[in-house]
């Protein structure tokens, strides 16, 4: 599915440009494409939350995903991009809260950490050998490769999925009802419930502020050093992708054990302040070896909060049977400043410049860092390892 959920993804950006797109254009298409997908994650979440259907709803997103992204392919107007980036983003929206909500079904709360973990791994790897295969074919054969390699990996991620046995995941445990056993005698709470939970509003703004910063940094990159005349588009684009996502993978990795060492709220805290620097370095050394440490710094934050922010979430939610559509409202309100990201991006670097641009964007993140101390207190106690139900 790592090939899947993103559609090209990171290549989208130097696939434009080599038909002529300016990167205001660019960045114009991505935001539309990052509005669609926060509008449709909260729906998502409640769909995943409320149906015992959770492979079919995979599938469909699966299908639908790769699809929509092999339209590019056939055309690249405005319009027809436009419509790829928000067909893509509302479908794709559905699969992290369906994937978190199957694998809580599958090994229930307390091996969820671990497993979630796991399953991150697994994501991370994929996105290398994904990464790695869309440069070479690209490189050796030109974009068509790219989209020929997406709608194989939406062929295996079908048939994986359906590998998955129906009896093997728990619907009340999915949604965080607890043991099926009981869940006759428990009720899922309101959705108001989402709205009273402080700690779990603190964390969605606090990555609101965070992605609004590092959403944009990837692609651009990429366009920087291509327009330096640095590297190749495909092979430079899948390098960037490759080199963050191994260390994803060994962040990944790590991550559960760092929770048990520090909690969460310290691991947060870790994610947070490798941006800043992520920005200052990318702004420093456009060329095509500083994408090692300006990769890797994105690699220490995404990696470690592909486990922490989900496992947070079950941890803050567990109860109310309102996890997936939890996870959604996270990410719909991270999504705001992911949408905004690359419209920011992209005008700040047709204007000032790239380094520039990445200056900016790195201290707009440094508001996620000072939410994030600020409320420390009530965070911290909100973020223990055992759940106390008095947090939310």
């Amino acid at each position: 599915m790592a090939d899947v959920q993103a559609g090209i993804g990171p290549f989208l950006g130097v696939f434009l440009q080599a038909h002529g797109w300016l990167p205001e254009a660019i960045g114009t298409v991505m935001t539309l494409g990052g509005i669609a997908g926060m509008l449709a994650t909260s729906p998502a979440g409640a769909l995943v939350d409320a149906t015992h259907h959770k492979r079919g709803v995979i599938v469909i997103a699966g299908v639908m995903t790769t699809l929509a992204s092999l339209a590019l392919w056939v055309s690249h107007s405005f319009p027809m991009v436009a419509a790829s980036q928000i067909f893509t983003a509302v479908t794709g929206a559905a699969l992290g809260p369906a994937v978190a909500g199957v694998t809580l079904g599958i090994v229930r709360e307390k091996g969820f950490d671990r497993q979630f973990g796991r399953n991150q791994v697994a994501n991370h790897a994929g996105n290398v050998v994904g990464a790695a295969l869309s440069g070479w074919l690209g490189w050796r054969y030109g974009f068509g490769a790219v989209f020929v390699l997406a709608g194989v990996f939406g062929l295996l991620t079908v048939i994986s999925t359906l590998l998955i046995r129906r009896d093997a995941i728990d619907h009340d445990s999915a949604r965080g009802l607890g043991a099926s056993k009981s869940s006759e005698h428990e009720h899922a709470s309101g959705f108001r419930v989402l709205l009273t939970c402080r700690p779990l509003l603190l964390l969605a703004a606090s990555l609101a502020m965070f992605h609004l910063g590092n959403a944009a940094m990837l692609p651009l990159y990429g366009l920087a050093v291509v327009a330096a005349r640095q590297g190749d588009p495909s092979a430079f684009t899948a390098q960037t992708i490759v080199v963050a996502q191994l260390v994803m993978v060994v962040a990944a990795c790590f991550a559960n054990r760092l929770i048990q060492r520090i909690g969460y709220w310290g691991v947060i805290l870790i994610t947070f302040l490798a941006l800043p620097l992520r920005g200052m370095v990318a702004a420093m050394f456009i060329s095509a070896w500083g994408v090692w440490p300006v990769q890797a710094l994105d690699g220490i934050g995404a990696g470690l909060q592909s486990v922490a922010v989900p496992a947070l979430v079950v941890r803050l939610l567990q109860g109310t049977g309102r996890v997936n559509v939890g996870q959604g409202v996270v990410m719909t309100v991270q999504g705001i400043g992911a949408a905004l990201s690359p419209a920011l991006g992209g005008v700040l670097a047709q204007r000032f410049g790239y380094a520039s641009a990445f200056l900016v964007l790195g201290a707009v993140s440094t508001g996620s860092l000072a939410l994030w101390l600020f409320f420390g207190t009530a965070l911290k106690k909100a973020c223990r390892l055992h759940r106390d139900p008095t947090t939310c």
